[in-house]
């Protein structure tokens, strides 16, 4: 999965609103609840890797 954060987490959002709706069929919950558990991990990754750039950049910055 290659996307934008922001187009990733505006996924999640959209899904999120979809599922506290309460008007998909159990299927449709099922299938969105799986697509949203990816772009969370997707996210997190992304955050996760962001994170350890800035610490690169900050440890180079101390040398």
């Amino acid at each position: 999965m290659k996307m934008k954060y922001e187009t990733a987490l505006q996924k999640l959002q959209d899904i999120v609103e979809q599922l506290e709706n309460g008007s998909l069929s159990l299927d449709d919950s099922l299938k969105l609840y799986k697509e949203g558990a990816k772009l969370s991990s997707y996210c997190y990754e992304y955050l996760k890797n962001a994170e350890q750039e800035i610490t690169s950049v900050q440890a180079d910055d101390d040398e």
